[in-house]
């Protein structure tokens, strides 16, 4: 019989972080405890549009390489999982967002998820940019204008509509 750890743990980090704030607060202070916490979710914000940019830049240039992005993309939900976790109030919360936002813990993460996850997608052939490269519609100076064309159809329609009203 296998047990699940899942909803005690759901119970019992509400509990664990509360009396973080209680140990925490008899030590420094209660405006020192609100001032970290707040310091904590302002530093998660940071993070996330740091490194979230970052991890975003290498997913595309992996894709663009025609590359499988399966470990830039699981290091993204990973900081936003740590940025989560800084933003959310509670010093156990805050440590383990520090701690994922540590590429060398992002990479141990992936390689024991990577065998747990399947990432179906079709990479080859040129990858992603080369299909976006296909709907390019070149245009010169004569087939593109900004004056109006009076022999266009759509002219016609919108002067036959004024004449009938």
């Amino acid at each position: 019989m296998r047990i699940s750890f899942l909803p005690l743990l759901v119970l019992a980090l509400p509990i664990l972080e509360i009396a973080g704030f209680v140990v925490v607060g008899r030590e420094i202070g209660v405006l020192a405890t609100v001032g970290l916490v707040l310091l904590s979710a302002l530093v998660g914000t940071f993070l996330l549009r740091q490194q979230g940019f970052g991890v975003m830049s290498r997913v595309r240039a992996e894709m663009d390489a025609g590359r499988n992005p399966g470990r830039q993309l699981a290091h993204g939900l990973i900081v936003l999982i740590a940025a989560m976790l800084l933003i959310v109030p509670g010093f156990i919360s805050d440590i383990l967002g520090i701690l994922l936002f540590i590429p060398a813990v992002r990479d141990f993460a992936w390689r024991f998820l990577k065998n747990r996850v399947s990432i179906v997608a079709n990479f080859s052939g040129g990858g992603f940019s080369q299909r976006r490269k296909e709907k390019v519609i070149d245009l010169d100076s004569d087939d593109y204008s900004r004056r109006p064309d009076p022999s266009s159809p759509w002219r016609r329609l919108k002067d036959d509509k004024t004449a009938d009203d």
